[in-house]
């Protein structure tokens, strides 16, 4: 369990530098289809910053809401656990 949290932080800056280079690759072939100027890869890297800023909490919220099981209050005051 400790190893996994030690690891997820040099993982997920991994998973940044690849997103942004699979980022400029993949754009930086179909530029003239699209119609946009050619980009490097610091611009890539902005990109994927602003698409992991924006993400990120969605990505949170998600996985939070079905970490959680959903409870159920009735008016007597039982509580039922629904799965």
């Amino acid at each position: 369990m400790a190893c996994r949290s030690i690891l997820a932080l040099p993982a997920a800056g991994l998973g940044f530098f690849f997103s942004a280079w699979i980022l400029m690759i993949c754009l930086g072939w179909r530029n003239e289809d699209i119609g946009i100027e050619d980009f490097g890869y610091v611009t890539s890297m902005y990109v994927t910053l602003v698409l992991w800023v924006v993400m990120a909490p969605a990505v949170a919220v998600m996985a939070r809401a079905q970490m959680t099981p959903l409870i159920v209050r009735t008016r007597r005051g039982r509580i039922i656990d629904v799965d």
